[in-house]
């Protein structure tokens, strides 16, 4: 059970995670040994996955958004399997969902432009047999991107 403190924490790195302990103890009203202590915890049981950069893909010039929609005709969890370990190995996939409703999977791509989504587009429906419908939307805007969990203190 994560209290006042834990939480207070997490909102502290999802802003941050560059943070140094001091910094976090003097937020937190801790020292800095019952606050590393507190950190370590948060790691140990998997509240805290990663440590990672957020970074801007316009200047690294992918900046062409996509959302796929993927239906199939294949439930079985053999294909699944297939299907999973497909997906997973594109680099322009940063997230991957199953759904439920009229699509079965979702997919965001972030590619460099059109072209570099066609050849993706390519790979993927090449590399996999039974999917019966793949629609891609772009986005035009970002209006808002985060990767901060609401927390409520």
């Amino acid at each position: 059970m994560l209290d006042k403190i834990d939480k207070k924490l997490l909102n502290l790195l999802q802003q941050d995670c560059t943070l140094s302990l001091q910094v976090l103890s003097e937020n937190v009203n801790l020292t800095s040994t019952p606050c590393w202590k507190r950190l370590k915890r948060l790691e140990d049981d998997g509240y805290i996955r990663e440590k990672v950069a957020l970074l801007d893909s316009e200047k690294l010039g992918v900046s062409l958004t996509a959302f796929v929609l993927i239906k199939t005709q294949e439930h079985s969890s053999e294909w699944y399997n297939m299907f999973v370990n497909h997906v997973q190995d594109f680099p322009e996939v940063l997230a991957f969902f199953r759904m439920a409703g009229e699509y079965d999977y979702l997919l965001q791509i972030q590619v460099s432009d059109m072209k570099s989504y066609d050849k993706f587009y390519k790979r993927l429906v090449s590399g996999v047999k039974g999917l019966s419908d793949v629609t891609s939307s772009f986005s035009m805007e970002t209006i808002k991107y985060t990767t901060q969990l609401p927390l409520y203190e």
